[in-house]
């Protein structure tokens, strides 16, 4: 929070900060781990799931408490990598239905109840996942509703180009908006 502050202060314009998850509590998680491959326990709508969007406002919350504002939050930090993760990392697993289903029934609703402002990314994961994970969630018009844009990494990008994937979700989703929000040189060791 001191180092936020301190950028937030230095900066000539103002900066839009966002915020996302890697992992709920081990005892939300089917895995019983805040590491490796889980799942929140249970489906959309029930207390492990409402509990898990309700720590997405609490972290505003207290952040707030000290003047810091986040312009996004994400839904989960690369959900299909939950999948495929070494075991150490810490994570949750969504497919993109399960993440429609929690946007709609449960952080969407508390967003959008919260007094923040907060908006809501999809996906932030690796843009080979689109267009099929933004038909899938922003296909589902309660879901939709909530969802100001898409958050991608670039780390696969040379598999699909990006007319298949970006320029095909836009077309789809003109009035979401795609942002590159996770990006590094030297992931690949080769």
């Amino acid at each position: 929070i001191p180092l936020l502050r301190r950028a937030l202060v230095m900066s000539k314009r103002p900066l839009l900060l966002f915020a996302s998850p890697w992992t709920a509590p081990a005892w939300m998680k089917s895995n019983g781990d805040v590491r490796g491959k889980g799942t929140l326990k249970g489906k959309a709508g029930d207390k492990y799931h409402k509990t898990w969007a309700n720590y997405f406002i609490k972290f505003l919350d207290e952040y707030a408490k000290h003047n810091v504002t986040f312009w996004a939050v994400t839904a989960q930090n690369e959900p299909l990598a939950g999948l495929f993760t070494p075991p150490q990392a810490p994570t949750i697993a969504f497919t993109a239905a399960q993440q429609r289903d929690f946007i709609a029934q449960d952080l969407g609703p508390a967003l959008a109840r919260s007094p923040h402002r907060t908006r809501l990314l999809m996906l932030d994961d690796q843009r080979i996942h689109l267009p099929h994970w933004a038909k899938v969630v922003l296909g589902n018009a309660t879901a939709a509703r909530y969802v100001a844009g898409l958050a991608v990494h670039w780390y696969l990008d040379a598999i699909v180009p990006p007319g298949c994937s970006l320029e095909a979700t836009h077309k789809l989703f003109p009035d979401h908006f795609l942002l590159y929000t996770e990006a590094c040189t030297g992931f690949f060791m080769f």
